[in-house]
């Protein structure tokens, strides 16, 4: 039953794979004693210290694999600690008896629109990572007259400071005449305010963007801003299947925190 420790750690919330990879690699986990190597498994009963807390693995058949849509509403944003103690995305969601939420991606202050998370970290990862494809589909309004020239460099490719990148599709929805003209575009790639940064290529401004598509997954027209709205098993299950996961076992390996008491007794037995 023995899994990576990676993985166990992403199935109790504590971060996307990728992010535990690099607490392993700096150092920050120990297993039993021993400072943790990438690559390394861990087992039932096994002793874990995470950043100097102690853990110890155990099975649970009721961490299930869960994904919420959250409407994110302007001026709050994508982390967990700020230092100017602005909202957070996390402020509203509903608690877990077990592990943390993990945002899939971020959206940054001055977007709104469907924000996906989820408290399993390989899923997490799986959505992120770019192997993956999974289209973001944005609404977004423009200040300033786009020309059918403009629309093509868009679509072609035009070089940011850091890398090439383009929309999938543009489509405007009116007249590309008019002065202020909301468009949808698409892209696979998440870099940081990359719709933004692709217009600003051009010298033209985003006055309003709204995330309505991530992959597989809408945005419910009827959930207000603000609100949260949790998939379905199902529907969890077809997105993971996108992702190409398989489907979320009946067991798996996760750790708890460990009380004082069975903390010294397991440092006994790790002196033995």
């Amino acid at each position: 039953m023995a899994e990576r420790l990676q993985k166990i750690l992403a199935n109790t919330g504590l971060g996307s794979r990728r992010e535990l990879e690099s607490w392993i690699a700096a150092g920050d986990v120990r297993i039993n004693g021993r400072e943790a190597k990438l690559g390394d498994r861990a087992d039932l009963d096994d002793d874990l210290v995470v950043r100097g807390r102690f853990y110890k693995v155990v099975t649970d058949d009721q961490q299930l694999r869960r994904v919420i849509i959250y409407h994110k509403p302007l001026g709050e944003i994508t982390t967990r600690d700020d230092p100017e103690k602005r909202r957070t995305v996390f402020d509203k969601l509903p608690r877990l008896h077990h592990g943390r939420w993990i945002a899939v991606g971020r959206l940054d202050i001055n977007t709104l629109g469907l924000l996906l998370l989820t408290n399993d970290g390989e899923l997490a990862n799986a959505l992120m990572h770019p192997s993956s494809e999974f289209e973001r589909q944005y609404a977004v309004r423009v200040n300033g007259r786009v020309s059918p020239e403009i629309i093509e460099r868009l679509a072609s490719g035009v070089e940011l400071d850091d890398g090439p990148a383009k929309f999938e599709r543009i489509v405007a929805d009116a007249d590309t005449e008019h002065a202020n003209q909301w468009f949808r575009v698409s892209l696979k790639e998440g870099r940081n305010r990359m719709v933004r940064r692709l217009w600003e290529s051009q010298d033209l401004q985003v006055s309003r963007s709204i995330r309505t598509r991530f992959g597989p997954v809408t945005l419910p027209r009827w959930l207000a801003r603000g609100k949260v709205h949790e998939l379905t098993p199902r529907e969890i299950e077809d997105i993971a299947k996108a992702a190409k996961l398989e489907p979320s076992p009946a067991h798996k390996l996760r750790i708890i925190p460990v009380h004082p008491r069975h903390r010294r007794k397991a440092q006994q037995r790790r002196r033995k």
